[in-house]
């Protein structure tokens, strides 16, 4: 019998500093603007941390802004399950909890794009015995989820995105 051992990654110096997450925002606009172009031939495959060499894949989510009203879009992991599609608030391991987490939470109506597939889709965050459930799915599919979660304070928000009727 095997056990899936997850290796937990220790935090990385500088994950803190404030220019991260402007780094995460560029490389996100950019990821977002090439999934866009080409319908996700690229883009749609994150191939960073665990995911090195062969890739895992990557969804486009739409929020709207809580204080602007405007669209906002940025690339996500996910997994399928059934018709709900499951992300993970984690933003690799930084404090806070992320924007489109909040602005989902302001406002649980969003569009989501796997490779050429768009859906309206309805937010919401996991309950305590959904999390349950959903937390090692998403760290066998994303081992560095497990890692993330050991560098903050906060618990790493799970959403399950539902079709809307």
């Amino acid at each position: 019998m095997t056990t899936n051992v997850v290796k937990i990654k220790p935090k990385p110096d500088g994950l803190d500093k404030p220019y991260v997450g402007k780094i995460i925002k560029v490389m996100s606009a950019v990821n977002t603007a090439m999934y866009r172009w080409t319908g996700g031939l690229l883009g749609s495959t994150w191939r960073v941390g665990s995911a090195f060499p062969w890739g895992i894949p990557l969804l486009l989510l739409t929020t709207i802004g809580r204080k602007t009203g405007l669209p906002r879009t940025l690339p996500l992991v996910f997994i399928e399950d059934g018709s709900k599609v499951i992300v993970a608030g984690s933003q690799g391991g930084l404090p806070k909890d992320p924007l489109w987490y909040r602005n989902l939470q302001a406002n649980p109506e969003c569009q989501v794009q796997i490779k050429r597939r768009t859906m309206k889709m309805t937010a919401r965050t996991a309950s305590p015995e959904e999390r349950e459930v959903l937390w090692p799915k998403l760290v066998a599919h994303y081992p560095d989820f497990a890692s993330y979660a050991t560098w903050m304070d906060r618990v790493i928000p799970i959403v399950i995105l539902e079709p809307t009727i």
